[in-house]
């Protein structure tokens, strides 16, 4: 098996060790892992020749990086204003019961990592729920279990 340097070196090699990829890069590695680790973030620092604050700066300033584990799926409950007077955080409730998890929080299976977004651009559909990148529109408590096949 691959070790955790050599799988993030074989990342860094991929994009030819060229610092202007390094938020391609970081995708990879957190697509790889789920969640950037410490010493993935300072691996990559190292083999691209860049301050190990430049790196964690960008992996903090984005939003879809992780410093913590996530698990294999990602549930993001949209609690704008459209999706919120749709009921919204009924939708969001069910599905804290059904993973039995807060926001914020993974299961202990590292299967599921609950999220809430301020908009998802479908407001016209909401509310919205996306898990793993599909989008589920109109969703309701009732729904909940069908998209978590839970």
């Amino acid at each position: 098996m691959i070790g955790t340097n050599e799988k993030v070196a074989a990342i860094v090699e991929k994009y030819d060790g060229n610092c202007d990829s390094l938020i391609s890069i970081l995708q990879d590695v957190q697509s790889e892992y789920h969640y950037l680790s410490e010493d993935a973030v300072r691996e990559v620092a190292g083999l691209l020749g860049l301050p190990l604050i430049q790196v964690y700066g960008v992996a903090t300033f984005f939003k879809a990086f992780s410093l913590e584990p996530r698990g294999k799926h990602i549930v993001s409950v949209c609690m704008g204003t459209a999706c919120h007077v749709r009921n919204a955080q009924s939708v969001l409730d069910e599905v804290e019961r059904k993973l039995g998890i807060g926001v914020g929080e993974t299961t202990q299976d590292m299967e599921y990592t609950l999220e809430t977004v301020n908009c998802l651009g479908a407001c016209a559909l909401g509310p919205i729920v996306v898990v793993d990148d599909k989008y589920n529109s109109q969703m309701s408590s009732r729904k909940v279990k069908k998209i978590l096949g839970k």
